[in-house]
């Protein structure tokens, strides 16, 4: 079994992940550097939160052009999960494994806070152990997780349920207040017509121990674990 974690000058956030997915898998991910031009055949790919070549152009504009997201798109179009957190989901919309962009927050600044989280729905690889519906506190720490695509992209991925998560009060309401950057319809991540790629901004990876503050993240990669069956 291998999981890899794709790295890119600027990454910050690939130890925090691997020591989540070898906690909950047993399995320790290889770490994969951006300029390899191949990718051997993994169960699971990552791509991780940071700063990928410090956001210039746009956040993960460069990132996507690197060698080895060729490998990363090819084995994401024929099944492999893939996952992409914060600047990870940045890179999957600049790909085009996802719709969308991820624009500036609407203040202007950047963020850094536990926020409350609705999961929308459990029936994809990455939230099938939670409930529909179940409130997290997930942590946030970004400077363009504004989500915004076009009416008829936002319709696909509202009438399909690729809506995985929204950001919401902690009474599980969707309001104007709870949305910590002005992404429309409070989307926090999204996944792709087929499922087995998901983009979230919020970082279950931080919240896996009683010492980090909290356990909410723990299922997230439980169900990552069952679903590559370990």
């Amino acid at each position: 079994m291998s999981v890899a974690v794709i790295v890119f000058p600027g990454s910050n956030c690939d130890r925090d992940i691997a020591v989540a997915i070898e906690a909950a898998t047993n399995i320790s991910p290889t770490m994969i550097w951006h300029q390899e031009t191949s990718l051997p055949k993994c169960e699971f790919i990552v791509i991780p939160g940071g700063f990928s070549y410090g956001d210039y152009l746009r956040s993960g504009a460069i990132a996507a052009l690197s060698p080895v997201m060729h490998s990363v798109v090819d084995q994401a179009k024929k099944g492999t999960p893939v996952l992409g957190i914060c600047n990870g989901f940045q890179i999957l919309t600049e790909t085009g494994l996802l719709p969308g962009t991820l624009m500036r927050n609407a203040n202007l600044k950047f963020i850094c806070r536990d926020i409350t989280l609705k999961v929308e729905q459990n029936t994809n690889l990455f939230t099938s152990e939670y409930k529909s519906g179940e409130i997290l506190t997930i942590p946030i720490a970004h400077h363009d997780g504004n989500y915004f695509a076009d009416p008829e992209t936002i319709n696909f991925l509202e009438n399909d349920e690729r809506v995985a998560f929204r950001y919401c009060d902690s009474e599980g309401q969707i309001t104007k207040s709870s949305n910590p950057n002005g992404s429309i319809n409070n989307i926090a991540g999204i996944l792709n017509r087929e499922g087995n790629v998901l983009g979230m901004m919020p970082h279950p990876e931080r919240l896996t121990e009683k010492l980090l503050g909290g356990i909410d993240g723990k299922p997230f990669f439980s169900a990552i674990a069952k679903a590559i069956n370990l």
